[in-house]
């Protein structure tokens, strides 16, 4: 499930749910394990290897970018409850470059079946042409994470 909660012109909030077969801590850890399924698409370098998340207060959802030489703080971890809940703050993507702050909380429920994690992404502040226009791609990308993670998840699931 994808949605825009909403959108003005300093800011947007949205959410994506989606169930996995895994459980609380396993669907944790496959969040945690950002370059297993985060697109290379949606990547300053290209190559999701590049990805990495120290999932402590505090720690980097960091890309190296080995070919310019340098890299980029995606996200900053905020709070840690493993199996639960994660939160991370920054800005993702070409809202880097604006003048915003983003808040990524994501929370993990157990189900009859696995699990169920809600990512819900508030960005706040100005973003050139307004935010509002950039909600339905920002959730767009991140529901294609999203996807990507449940794929990953499954693989997991079997091991």
């Amino acid at each position: 499930a994808a949605e825009v909660v909403s959108a003005s012109p300093n800011g947007l909030e949205i959410r994506q749910t989606v169930d996995l077969t895994l459980q609380p801590n396993g669907a944790y850890r496959a969040f945690t394990s950002v370059s297993s399924w985060w697109d290379p698409a949606h990547t300053y370098s290209g190559d999701a290897n590049n990805l990495s998340l120290n999932p402590v207060p505090g720690g980097c959802f960091c890309e190296r970018n080995p070919k310019a030489g340098g890299g980029v703080e995606h996200m900053r971890v905020a709070y840690v409850e493993p199996g639960k809940r994660i939160v991370l703050t920054g800005s993702l993507g070409p809202l880097l470059y604006e003048a915003t702050t983003g808040v990524m909380d994501v929370q993990i429920k157990s189900t009859a079946t696995g699990t169920q994690l809600t990512l819900n992404y508030k960005v706040a502040g100005f973003a050139k042409g307004g935010a509002d226009k950039l909600a339905p791609i920002v959730d767009r990308v991140i529901g294609t994470q999203v996807s990507r993670l449940r794929a990953y998840a499954a693989t997991q699931s079997k091991n």
